[in-house]
């Protein structure tokens, strides 16, 4: 590791929060909203007391938040806020017009669902509804990886073939509320780590006047901007590797699209997202242990999507289980990652049979006699079809 590392005690929102102070970004606008209100508490606590030197705007709603957060991107500087639940909802035009003008905005998302019925507790339906937004999502397991997450999100963010919004995506309560023991780089490496933001353009650049979000239609060009936003996704898919690797050099903790336990020798998959992941693996090692051939992938990057390394790394498994932690409401045909994986699967040869497991909506615990379950439900899959139906929800009461 080539910086130096304060290893420390801290809830997850305390985590973000420290991320930010060591960014230090020029404007932050932010709306409370639970779980969500822990991290703007503390940054704000930071301005005050002088941490930092980011001008702190305290807005009306979360549309509000948005908008002012849109507006100092444009002027060229660096804009982060942060929201769950419905404060996301409530941005819901907004999170398109920040894609669609290509800013680098950095935007931690504490998971938490949305009613009704009212729930303050964690899935991942806020989040997923916004998965064609044309923002980046990226999922972590735990406080430090949500440190370590938001740090790196605004490299990508602003890297010249991306220049796309980021979410940074914990789980509420799970992560944003429970102490976890992670290690802290120096202020000095992150600084010198995400650099100088050097924007093509400044809508307060009186010398070189700028228009930003004007009329497009009917015969304009919407839909090549649209294609170059598509473009921009898929670029990340490089970028966020490029910036992982190096974070790691960094760190000590280099980061990909996902990372994988087991998958080498694997017949057998288990793919999930965010704090479930450490639960899932417990299980997994214990099935390794007794010489059950069964990996585990957890995913970081829902947005983009890794398809085609997902498929490769798939290919010629007997079976895959993903968890979802949110539903799509598509008929039963399964939650969002499921849904996705199974269209990346469809063109292989040997494509694994798929189950998928909703769990955990509303906070509904995922315990590991849930994980054990559904794990042996995986292995009895075989080749010539199910013997269940191939969506389950985990843990639902009769």
């Amino acid at each position: 590791m080539n910086s130096l590392v304060k290893t420390a005690a801290l809830v997850g929102t305390d985590a973000v929060a420290e991320a930010m102070r060591q960014i230090n970004p020029d404007v932050v606008a932010a709306y409370p909203i639970t779980p969500q209100t822990a991290i703007v508490e503390t940054f704000s606590q930071m301005v005050a007391d002088g941490q930092v030197k980011t001008h702190m705007i305290a807005v009306e709603s979360e549309h509000s938040a948005m908008s002012a957060t849109i507006g100092a991107a444009s002027s060229g500087v660096r804009a982060m806020t942060c929201t769950s639940s419905q404060g996301l909802a409530y941005m819901w035009e907004l999170l398109y017009v920040a894609s669609g003008l290509r800013l680098p905005i950095v935007m931690p998302n504490v998971n938490r669902s949305l009613s009704a019925p009212i729930n303050i507790h964690c899935d991942h339906g806020d989040s997923m509804g916004a998965r064609d937004s044309g923002w980046i999502q990226l999922f972590s397991e735990n406080a430090q990886e949500a440190y370590d997450n938001t740090i790196q999100a605004l490299r990508i963010a602003e890297h010249p073939d991306v220049k796309l919004p980021v979410m940074v995506l914990l789980d509420g309560f799970i992560i944003s509320h429970s102490i976890d023991r992670l290690d802290l780089q120096d202020d000095t490496s992150i600084q010198n780590f995400i650099g100088v933001r050097k924007p093509a353009f400044s809508v307060l650049d009186a010398k070189s006047p700028t228009s930003v979000g004007t009329f497009d239609s009917l015969y304009g060009y919407f839909f090549e901007f649209k294609r170059q936003q598509e473009e921009g996704m898929a670029n990340a898919i490089k970028v966020i590797q490029e910036v992982g690797k190096e974070y790691g050099e960094l760190s000590g903790r280099p980061y990909g699209l996902f990372e994988t336990v087991g998958m080498d020798d694997a017949e057998y998959a288990i793919i999930a997202t965010g704090s479930a992941a450490g639960t899932i693996r417990t299980e997994v090692e214990k099935l390794r242990s007794k010489g059950i051939p069964v990996g585990m992938i957890k995913l970081r990057s829902f947005r983009p999507f890794p398809a085609a390394q997902l498929a490769n790394l798939l290919s010629g498994l007997k079976a895959v289980a993903v968890f979802d932690r949110s539903s799509t409401f598509a008929g039963n045909t399964g939650g969002p990652i499921f849904i996705e994986l199974r269209s990346s699967l469809y063109e292989m040869e040997k494509k694994p049979q798929i189950i998928n497991f909703v769990y955990g909506l509303g906070g509904r615990d995922l315990s590991i006699e849930l994980i054990t379950k559904a794990a042996d439900e995986l292995l009895e899959i075989k080749q010539n079809g199910f013997a269940q139906p191939y969506v389950n929800y985990l843990g639902l009461r009769e």
